[in-house]
């Protein structure tokens, strides 16, 4: 039965991650999300099912349209076995409950924000409302963490990373974060609480620093000039998809150093 609910949870995942790629594609150009159903961009021949089967359409196709033949991206294949394998992370750590699908909601959003941000440098009101209302139904309903700790947690990290974000602003006289990321600082705060959303931050700010140092070394071997405008949707993200899967392991060997 465990490797039952294993395999139940990673087809689920591939299945909706292939409803992200939708989202993804569909929500920054302002069309539903709904309608038309899923078609080819190039050719407009409407998909049927075994040209939707996750991650497998795209193998047995070769990465092309099986009507025009115009070549499909990598990234949609990708983007289901990445969210079917954090499907299946979540359900090892918390099994079956409704707390599994507060976390796998929360990811999914995640999953949809990172690869908008990527692609459009922005991060969606929409996608940030409507989590919001989402980690507040569960937590006052107490099937989260707790709204005092969920709206306390949203405070402190939207709140101080806008107070930061505007004196470092205010000091170098240029924008260094757009408002969407503390916003999502705000979100994550809500979902993962005080000790989580700080926590977040902490891993966000040492993950976009060893990507900057990554990307000016890469730029300075080929003597090239390196672009300074990066998303930092995608490292808030990272940061809170690792405090979801091993927060608690990671504030508890902090904790035990003292």
């Amino acid at each position: 039965m465990e490797i039952y609910f294993m395999i139940v949870s990673f087809i689920m995942g591939a299945i909706l991650g292939s409803f992200y790629n939708v989202c993804i594609f569909r929500i920054p150009e302002k069309l539903s999300i709904i309608t038309p159903p899923s078609h080819c961009y190039k050719c407009d021949t409407r998909l049927r099912p075994l040209d939707l089967m996750p991650i497998l359409s795209w193998i047995i196709l070769k990465g092309k349209c099986r009507y025009c033949g115009e070549k499909i991206s990598y990234r949609y294949a990708l983007i289901e076995l990445l969210t079917g394998i954090l499907f299946l992370l979540v359900y090892n750590i918390y099994e079956y409950n409704i707390q599994t699908i507060y976390y796998l909601i929360f990811i999914s959003l995640l999953i949809i924000i990172t690869f908008i941000d990527i692609d459009h440098y922005i991060i969606p009101d929409e996608l940030i409302i409507f989590g919001s209302i989402v980690a507040t139904l569960f937590n006052i309903l107490g099937q989260g963490i707790g709204i005092k700790n969920s709206l306390i947690g949203a405070v402190i990290c939207g709140g101080s990373m806008l107070i930061l974000i505007n004196l470092i602003e205010f000091i170098v006289k240029k924008e260094v974060m757009g408002g969407g990321d503390i916003k999502l600082f705000a979100m994550a705060g809500l979902f993962l609480g005080i000790s989580g959303g700080v926590l977040t931050i902490l891993l966000s700010i040492y993950i976009g620093a060893l990507y900057g140092i990554v990307v000016i070394l890469n730029s300075k071997l080929k003597k090239q000039e390196y672009n300074s405008m990066i998303p930092y949707g995608p490292f808030i993200s990272i940061g809170a998809l690792i405090v979801v899967l091993c927060g608690t392991n990671i504030i508890n060997w902090y904790v035990g150093l003292f």
